[in-house]
């Protein structure tokens, strides 16, 4: 046997094994194919896999009445894993497609809720705590008798508390700052003056990260920051004047 000969083999050996171990393409199966090896994926983890076998069902089988309870499982171990904006568009398609009358209530339960976990620090978004105390109370207007009224009451307080905190906290830097107006505005925000923040025990945020999340005062980094107006704030007071 030649070198050319023994060459010529071992590529073909080689093409061969690469061929073996090359994933092939699945498409034109049954919706129960699709939906078990989502199911499957799913309990393994593999949250990514199952969204894939989820599109071939979505794609193959647009009728299939497996489809409903297939988003409706994604959303779920989606929230599990704390991947929430994926958990509210799996919420989102679930509604819009597949949701009877009492499946859209729990339906969008959930939405609530997936908002509500989404916001771990509440000083990291101030939009998002605006966004979810409106869809709380979208729900509660939408289902005033429903089952998940008082959970959805104890969220909702809970994110205007921490948006009130926020609000104090920019207030209190302003009032820092001596600047009356500013701070005056940011609690005329709050929608609970009820509330005596001397009661009210402080969030506290892990030691690895509480060096930089801040609440408007001194920080260890502050002799770093050079004490001078910014030129947004020299050229403001100079229009004043």
């Amino acid at each position: 046997m030649t070198f050319k000969t023994l060459l010529g083999a071992a590529a073909v050996l080689i093409f061969l094994a690469g061929c073996s171990t090359k994933e092939i393409d699945e498409f034109n199966k049954p919706a129960s194919y699709w939906y078990n090896s989502m199911i499957d994926s799913a309990a393994k983890g593999n949250l990514e896999k199952a969204d894939e076998y989820y599109s071939s069902l979505q794609s193959e089988h647009v009728g299939s009445p497996l489809l409903a309870e297939a988003t409706m499982i994604l959303a779920m171990a989606h929230m599990q894993k704390e991947e929430y904006l994926l958990s509210e568009h799996f919420l989102n398609e679930y509604i819009k497609r597949h949701a009877s009358s009492q499946a859209r209530e729990y339906a969008e339960f959930l939405k609530v809720k997936a908002k509500y976990m989404g916001l771990p620090n509440a000083r990291r978004d101030q939009g998002l705590i605006v966004e979810a105390i409106a869809e709380g109370k979208k729900f509660k207007q939408n289902y005033p008798d429903s089952i998940y009224n008082a959970l959805v009451d104890t969220m909702v307080t809970r994110l205007s508390l921490a948006k009130a905190k926020l609000n104090e906290s920019i207030a209190s830097l302003y009032d820092r700052l001596d600047k009356p107006v500013a701070a005056a505005y940011y609690r005329s925000m709050n929608d609970i003056p009820w509330v005596d923040w001397n009661d009210i025990d402080q969030d506290t945020s892990p030691w690895y990260s509480a060096p930089f999340e801040g609440d408007g005062g001194a920080s260890w980094y502050g002799f770093l920051i050079p004490d001078t107006q910014s030129v947004v704030s020299r050229h403001a007071d100079e229009e004043a004047e």
